[in-house]
């Protein structure tokens, strides 16, 4: 099961990190163990380079356009009792009461959840997962770590992203085919969204570091619902222009 393989592969990373040694020299404090994430990071981009991002290409000329929407809405909705649940752990009844209204409007009158009929009547997507929710409880997201074929996560959004297995409709799918279609179409429908990112990426000097910085950025700002304090901002930015400003080896 999807399940299984995201269980295993986490806790993998998490005893691999465990033991790991920090690299010498200047390292960021929220990634002790890059040495090794850099080295998965390279796999992960070799796997992308010579599977994922060719798939991707391919599915984005060969599908007109409105068809990959609703793809995209599909693979949206069928996950979004994460986003409800989460509400309701973070105590956030009011988000979860409009977003179990979204799921319902997308589910029924969307055609399950092809077409998107609640952003035109104010129902706005929303994006919470277990790991945002350990974030409001107040536990800190830990190392940063890079897990195979899974990307960029710490050890809070690990752990958040096995709970999530738990919620997720796509894992009560009793028949496999169906289940492991679904599963493939998410991961294509995923990478394709990411292409327009590409660019972007192969400019940075240093793809690792920019990836990493990006991903912390992104989980601090959906754990404080966009209220990021300015100096952390500033701080951010700083980091970012002495890792410009020193070599690193090209990822």
């Amino acid at each position: 099961m999807n399940r299984t393989l995201t269980v295993a592969l986490a806790l993998c990373c998490l005893l691999v990190t465990g033991c790991a040694s920090t690299p010498s020299g200047r390292t960021d404090p929220r990634d002790p163990f890059e040495r090794v994430n850099r080295a998965v990071f390279r796999f992960n981009d070799a796997v992308d380079r010579t599977v994922a991002r060719p798939v991707a290409r391919a599915y984005r000329r060969v599908t007109p356009d409105p068809v990959e929407t609703g793809v995209s809405n599909f693979m949206d909705n069928i996950t979004y009792p994460i986003v409800i649940v989460n509400d309701l752990l973070q105590g956030k009844f009011a988000a979860a009461a409009r977003d179990t209204g979204r799921f319902l409007l997308n589910t029924t009158l969307g055609v399950a959840g092809v077409f998107d009929p609640a952003t035109a009547v104010g129902l706005e997507e929303n994006d919470e997962d277990f790991g945002q929710t350990l974030g409001v409880w107040g536990v800190p997201p830990g190392p940063y770590l890079m897990l195979p074929f899974l990307g960029p996560s710490t050890v809070r959004d690990g752990i958040g992203r096995i709970a999530d297995e738990y919620s997720d409709p796509r894992n009560y799918i009793e028949r496999d085919a169906v289940r492991y279609s679904i599963l493939a179409l998410r991961v294509v429908d995923t990478r394709a969204r990411l292409l327009d990112a590409d660019a972007a990426l192969d400019r940075a000097f240093d793809r690792y570091a920019f990836v990493r910085n990006a991903y912390l950025q992104r989980r601090e700002y959906l754990v404080r619902d966009g209220d990021v304090p300015e100096e952390s901002i500033e701080d951010e930015l700083l980091k970012e222009l002495e890792e410009e400003s020193e070599p690193e080896p090209q990822e």
